[in-house]
């Protein structure tokens, strides 16, 4: 059986309400990151960050180009 109309709309507040707590804890896992980096002066730069980031997905592709040949 399918669904009724009551069941999907439960499903779709559910699953908002589910999205808008992650956010929120997201946000404030970031608020307090900052402030910690503030009171710390431990900061790292962006470009720092992505650079690594991009080594990373370099080499992963890497790997995967050699176990498709």
């Amino acid at each position: 059986e399918g669904e009724t109309l009551s069941e999907f709309v439960e499903a779709s507040v559910r699953a908002g309400v589910e999205r808008r707590r992650i956010q929120a804890e997201f946000v404030a896992r970031g608020l307090r990151s900052r402030d910690e980096a503030r009171r710390t002066g431990n900061y790292v730069d962006a470009d720092v960050v992505l650079a690594k980031l991009q080594r990373k997905l370099d080499v992963a592709r890497k790997q995967l180009a050699k176990k498709s040949r």
